[in-house]
């Protein structure tokens, strides 16, 4: 029993866990320092969702690692080269997001279903798809990136306790939480900055 709680999936899992709660506490600050634990969390998690052949996840965690450091960036300087702040989501952005929903569930499924041994290839095909648009949207830090990723933690945490991945299963629920908490957070820092901006004018 001992043997199995110190093995290495179990290590990875709970380090990679600690750095992901760091990191989404971080963003629910509005920290920009989130996207630095974050990286270290994808990293950790690819080797333990290879091991549970969860192969559209893993792709997730390269496409997570690549909008965190595009994310870091445009926090930091943004197309004015300046730091970007919260905004809600465009019309035109919407139609992105849910435009990078729909072909990913479709890139992904056939992908899984065709070119993998995955035994849940529509199921983890609609975690990753949800995820990557709400990626997206939170590295251009727009409110809505809450909803998105809230949706593909709720299809994820039924994923993860059938795959006997417990840890991150409590983790998910943790982010769904944080998720949650987050978009109200936000949505505080946007108000307080539409009354400085009327006070100043």
């Amino acid at each position: 029993m001992m043997e199995a709680f110190l093995s290495p999936i179990i290590i990875l899992q709970w380090l990679g866990t600690g750095f992901g709660i760091t990191q989404v506490l971080l963003s629910r600050k509005n920290n920009i320092n989130n996207y630095l634990f974050g990286i270290i969390s994808i990293l950790i998690g690819m080797w333990v969702l290879y091991y549970s052949k969860l192969y559209a996840d893993i792709l997730l965690n390269l496409y997570y690692l690549g909008m965190s450091i595009y994310g870091w960036f445009y926090w930091k300087f943004g197309k004015l080269k300046k730091e970007v702040p919260i905004t809600y989501a465009s019309i035109l952005e919407h139609y992105k997001a849910i435009g990078i929903v729909i072909a990913c569930f479709i890139i992904m499924s056939y992908w899984l279903v065709f070119h993998t041994n995955s035994d849940v290839p529509y199921w983890d095909a609609c975690t990753t798809a949800f995820a990557w648009a709400g990626m997206w949207l939170m590295a251009k830090r727009k409110m809505e990136n809450w909803i998105y990723l809230n949706i593909s933690n709720i299809i994820s945490i039924p994923l993860l306790f059938y795959k006997e991945l417990y840890i991150y299963a409590g983790l998910t629920i943790f982010l769904f939480a944080i998720g949650t908490s987050g978009y109200f957070k936000w949505r505080h820092i946007i108000l307080n900055e539409s009354k400085h901006a009327y006070k100043a004018a």
